[in-house]
């Protein structure tokens, strides 16, 4: 039986207004990820985003030309994207709908691109549905396609925790189960599940579905308790600390220590 994953879109359901915020409180993943887009991303195309939110990448993508579907599991985080993408004009752009990333039959397409998977692999706690997801991409682009795919890592997230939740240090048996499994023993109603990614499972993961792995990255190099100093940074001083943080992403010993991990791939003959 499949993992009923309904909790999680109403989630972001109630969560929409912290969700189109979320990369402006944390810009250095904001800026690294846009750096690998810039160095990736073919010149123009067409774009599969699989948890497009409310936007945040997709705007700015539509407005650089390429046309982009925008896929998204919450209703209301669907309807805030399409909400954004009519005030910016840019519905020739931009076509979202509502699904599931491990069901992508909605969308017909199956020669993008580009696949952005830039959210469900957070939430996916089960090891068949996060492949289930990645073969899902995977069938959707053309040879020689790209996939970014993003996670919350199981080793960076505690320092972010301590600073904003640190009663959950009492919750030893979640805490153990995040450890060993990469989840909660138990989820609050209403509450975040996750699924938190060692770095060694993350290439495998794609590799089975046929990708070549091109890059494995974390993209707050200087970990999250950095992003009110980098937000506070302007002109030239920001854009040499940005190049600083995007040079040292791919650092091994540095990865797992940061709360998000990129991984970037192109589909191989299958």
């Amino acid at each position: 039986m499949a993992d009923d994953i309904s909790d999680i879109s109403s989630y972001y359901d109630n969560h929409v207004e912290m969700e189109s915020n979320r990369l402006q409180r944390h810009q250095q993943e904001r800026d690294i990820t846009w750096r690998y887009f810039d160095k990736y991303l073919p010149p123009r195309g067409n774009i599969l985003e699989i948890g497009s939110a409310t936007g945040a990448y997709t705007i700015p993508l539509a407005k650089k030309g390429y046309n982009i579907t925008a896929v998204d599991l919450s209703p209301k985080n669907v309807e805030a994207c399409q909400k954004r993408v009519a005030e910016a004009g840019l519905e020739n752009k931009v076509k979202c709908v509502c699904a599931d990333g491990r069901d992508l039959s909605p969308v017909k397409q199956r020669n993008f691109d580009v696949v952005l998977l830039m959210g469900p692999l957070y939430h996916l706690v089960e090891q068949k549905d996060r492949e289930k997801a990645v073969l899902e991409a995977y069938r959707r682009l053309k040879l020689g396609g790209l996939i970014f795919s993003a996670f919350v890592s199981r080793y960076g997230i505690w320092g972010n925790l301590m600073t904003t939740l640190p009663l959950l240090i009492e919750r030893q048996e979640d805490l153990r189960s995040v450890m060993k499994e990469g989840k909660d023993a138990v989820v609050p109603a209403g509450g975040f599940r996750g699924y938190f990614a060692t770095t060694r499972e993350i290439a495998p993961l794609h590799e089975k579905a046929g990708f070549k792995t091109l890059v494995l990255a974390g993209v707050e190099p200087a970990n999250t308790v950095a992003d009110g100093a980098y937000a506070g940074l302007e002109g030239e001083r920001k854009q040499q600390w940005l190049d600083l943080l995007f040079a040292i992403s791919t650092e091994p010993s540095l990865i797992g220590a940061c709360d998000h991990l990129l991984y970037i791939g192109a589909k191989e003959g299958k």
